[in-house]
Formats: C-alpha cells, structure tokens, sequence
C-alpha cells in the first residue's frame, strides 16, 4: 500500500515538474528590467527569455519579439535553450514511463514488492531532467545577480530574477523529489 501511495505521489510531483518544466521553457521572463538608482522609466517593463524579448507599457501594451537568428545569439543562451528542450522532451518520456510502471506494478501478480524496469527508468529520467532544468536555470539567476551588483554595468542594463526562474527551480525540485521516489 505505501509502495502505491509513494508512485502515485511521485506521477503527481513529475507532472507537476513537467508541466513546469515546459512553462519555464516557453515564458518569456527570465530577465526583467530593474528599477533602481536614477532609473526613472517605470512605465516600461523589458522582459527577456529564452525565445523572445518582450516590452509591457503600463501592464496594457505587450510588444514580443523573437530573436532574428540562431547564430547571432551568445552562446550561453544557445546552450541554455538547448538543455531546456531536452530537459522538456525527456520530461514528457519520464512522465510517460512513470504511468506505464504504476500500471505494470499494480497489475503485477508478484505483488506490490515487485520492481519495474519502467519505474526504474523513469525515476533516473525524472533525475536527469532536474539536473538539465536546474543548470540553466541556475546559471542565470546567479548571472543576473553577478551583475546587478557589478558597478561596472549600466544601471539600465541590469536586471532582476524573473518568474520563469522560480518555476524552473520549483519544477526541478519537483522532478528531483519525484526521481528520487521512484528510484
């Protein structure tokens, strides 16, 4: 009976990382604009992500773009929008996996100690991907940071922590505690 209870837990908190895995991964607030010292233009919001930049005027007029090249992009972004979609994908496949291992267990005639292959698998995919979410995720909020304490950048150019940080670090935590249940 705990063994259920513990998979049924662990489907719900890799849906849950998974759904926030691809939220984090579309949004575009990674970086937002920063209000401080003389910077007087709050009427305008620049939001950055890893897909588009986008410009909120007053909460009303939302303006996004989406970035003209692949190759004109610094490469840190390159591999963050990288480890991003993979991280989805394999998301997507664990999650999977984990249904067809609860199924498996349950009508298994060995009994509820019996060990899937597909809970297995899919408790290292749920790892995994919480390890691909959390490096990009991380490595931003910790440049962002970085910068918005470097006097050597532009008051305009600093940024803050966006929302899609804090799903990514929620749903890899999610994935990482589900990966861990299954395994």
């Amino acid at each position: 009976m705990a063994c259920c209870v513990l998979q049924i837990t662990g489907l719900v908190f890799g849906a849950v990382g998974m759904v926030g895995t691809l939220a984090a991964t579309a949004m575009p607030q990674w970086r937002v604009s920063a209000y401080v010292d003389g910077n007087i233009v709050v009427f305008e919001t620049i939001w950055e992500g890893l897909w588009m930049d986008c410009i909120s005027q007053l909460g009303i007029r939302l303006q996004c773009k989406f970035y003209d090249s692949v190759l004109a992009l610094p490469p840190p972004l390159e591999a963050f929008r990288a480890l991003m979609c993979i991280a989805a994908g394999l998301s997507v496949a664990a999650f999977l996996m984990a249904i067809v291992g609860v199924q498996y267990t349950q009508r298994s005639k060995r009994g509820p100690q019996a060990v899937s292959i597909f809970i297995l698998a899919a408790g290292v995919a749920f790892l995994l991907t919480g390890t691909l979410v959390l490096i990009p995720v991380s490595w931003t909020g910790g440049s962002i940071v970085r910068d918005f304490y470097d006097p050597e950048v532009p008051v305009p150019l600093k940024r803050e922590l966006g929302a899609a940080l804090y799903v990514g670090w929620g749903s890899s935590a999610l994935l990482l505690a589900a990966g861990a249940m299954y395994c």
